[in-house]
C-alpha cells in the first residue's frame, strides 16, 4: 500500500482511513467482529483509524481501544473527535475549553491509550470563540495528551479564520479537515478543498459512498436498507425530488463503473483519491464483508476519460441534496438570525 503524508505533519498514513462509526449500537453490536475488522484492516496495510466520542455514546472508542490492546497501538495513527452531546448537562458538548479538556481525558480512558494522534473538532460551535478552542487544543498538545488536532465539516471561511487566529495568538493550528465529500456531494470542491491545499491541510473525506448510495446496494428495484435512513431520513426519503435525482445519477454512475471494469465502490473511492487535496477517504464498514469490498479501492487509478464522464454526470461543486452537506450554518436554520427584531 502506498502511503501518503498527512498534511504537512510528516506523518505517513494509508490512502484509506478506517472509520469506526459503525462499531457499537449504531451499527455492529458484536464487539468481537468489530475487532476482527480492525485487525483485518491493519493486516491489509491500513494504519489510520478514525472514531469519535459520540459514536454509540463512547462504545466505538471502547471497541477500538480493545482492538489495539496487546501491542498494536504503536502501529496506528489514531484519530478521534469531540463536540457532540454526551449527556444531559448543557456543558457536555461543544467546543469550550472546559468540555474539550474533560472529554479528552474520557476518550483517552475509553481508547486505553495515553495519547491521541489526531484530535478533531467534530463540528463548528458558533457560541464559542475559535481562540478558546485552539487554546485548549494547544495546551493538550503541550501536555502530551494529543499530537495534532484538526477540524471536521468546517466551512472554508472558518478554516481560514482558525489559521489566522493560530498565527495571531501563537497557537498550534488545525492540520487536517474532515469534510463530507463524494461524487454526490461535491460542494467542498468550490472552496474547502482549495483552502486546504493553500494551507497544507490534510483532508480525510467522510461518507465517500454518500451514506451507502454509492455502495452498489441502491438502485432501480433495490430497496434502500441503509441503517442511517432512520436517523437521517431526509437523505433517503424517496418522495423527495433530490433523492429521486440521486437514484438516476447512481444508475448512470453504475453504468460508467461497469464500462470501466470497476465496481461502483471502486469508482467512488477512486474519484476522491484523484483529488490533489485528499489524503485518505474514511471507509466505514459494518461487517468484514463490507471491508473486503473496500480494501481494493486503495489501488484504484481512474483515467481522465472516466473522470471527465463523472464531471458530466455530476458537475464539479454540485451537491445533489443539501442534507448531505453534514452541517447547516445557524442563520439558515434559525430565521431569527437573519431578520431584524421588531417590537
Amino acid at each position: 500500500m502506498e502511503y501518503r503524508v498527512l498534511g504537512q505533519t510528516g506523518v505517513q498514513v494509508s490512502p484509506l482511513c478506517l472509520g469506526a462509526m459503525m462499531f457499537g449500537a449504531w451499527g455492529n453490536t458484536d464487539h468481537d467482529e468489530c475487532i476482527r475488522i480492525v485487525h483485518r484492516a491493519l493486516d491489509a496495510g491500513i494504519n489510520f483509524i478514525d472514531t469519535a466520542d459520540v459514536y454509540s455514546a463512547g462504545e466505538s472508542e471502547e471497541i477500538v481501544g480493545k482492538a489495539l490492546a496487546g501491542g498494536r497501538r504503536d502501529d496506528v495513527v489514531l484519530a478521534t473527535k469531540v463536540h457532540g452531546t454526551m449527556g444531559e448537562d448543557p456543558n457536555q458538548g461543544g467546543n469550550s475549553r472546559r468540555w474539550i479538556t474533560a472529554e479528552c481525558e474520557a476518550s483517552l480512558r475509553r481508547l486505553g491509550t495515553d495519547h491521541i494522534d489526531l484530535y478533531q473538532i467534530h463540528r463548528p460551535d458558533p457560541s464559542c470563540a475559535i481562540d478558546e478552542t485552539l487554546g485548549a487544543l494547544t495546551d493538550l498538545v503541550r501536555a502530551g495528551k494529543i499530537r495534532y488536532f484538526g477540524s471536521s465539516t468546517y466551512p472554508a471561511h472558518e478554516i481560514v479564520e482558525a489559521q489566522w487566529a493560530a498565527e495571531r495568538r501563537g497557537r498550534e493550528r488545525f492540520v487536517t479537515e474532515q469534510p463530507p465529500y463524494s461524487i454526490l456531494a461535491r460542494a467542498v470542491e468550490a472552496a474547502v478543498l482549495p483552502v486546504c491545499l493553500q494551507y497544507g491541510i490534510g483532508v480525510m473525506p467522510w461518507s465517500p459512498l454518500a451514506g451507502g448510495w454509492l455502495s452498489g446496494a441502491f438502485g432501480a428495484g433495490k430497496p434502500n436498507t441503509s441503517r442511517r435512513a432512520s436517523r437521517m431520513p431526509v437523505r433517503y426519503d424517496m418522495s423527495l425530488a433530490e433523492n429521486q435525482h440521486k437514484l438516476e445519477i447512481v444508475s448512470a454512475l453504475g453504468e460508467l463503473a461497469e464500462g470501466a471494469g470497476l465496481t461502483l465502490i471502486e469508482l467512488a473511492i477512486g474519484f476522491l483519491l484523484e483529488h490533489p487535496a485528499v489524503t485518505a477517504p474514511i471507509i466505514g464498514p459494518r461487517t468484514l464483508e463490507q471491508l473486503e469490498a473496500l480494501l481494493p479501492t486503495a489501488d484504484v487509478v481512474l483515467g481522465v476519460d472516466v473522470l471527465d464522464r463523472i464531471d458530466e454526470i455530476v458537475p464539479a461543486g454540485v451537491t445533489l441534496n443539501e442534507a448531505d452537506a453534514g452541517w447547516q450554518p445557524p442563520p439558515l436554520a434559525d430565521a431569527s438570525l437573519r431578520r431584524r427584531r421588531r417590537a
